[in-house]
């Protein structure tokens, strides 16, 4: 599975998504990106899932007829420390998550 991080996800994360294809917005160029056309590019690129810690993209962008799905994740902050109890959770998403589906982890 081709897994795109939100620049608002910590780098380091990937190691805990072993067994997919993980690489952050800022590896693939496209930093600064607002997010209807930094899903439009993952989309083009072939990734399947889009992992963000943005809220807004709830409300943001209309996921109708996406390819790619969007897992939000809520924590407390950003800190790796605090993303890391929700890897086991996000790595069963990402096998069951439908295209165009946006699930909340808390």
């Amino acid at each position: 599975m081709r897994i795109l991080l939100d620049e608002c996800v910590p780098r380091r994360f990937k190691s805990y998504l072993p067994s997919h294809q993980c690489v952050t917005v800022p590896d693939a160029g496209w930093a600064g990106k607002k997010n209807g056309e930094l899903l439009s590019l993952a989309e083009q690129a072939g990734f399947e899932v889009f992992v963000t810690l943005d809220r807004g993209v709830e409300y943001e962008q209309n996921l109708t007829g996406r390819r790619i799905s969007v897992i939000l994740v809520r924590t407390k902050s950003s800190r790796l420390a605090d993303l890391i109890p929700h890897a086991a959770r996000i790595l069963a998403l990402v096998e069951s998550i439908e295209s165009g589906q946006l699930v909340h982890v808390r």
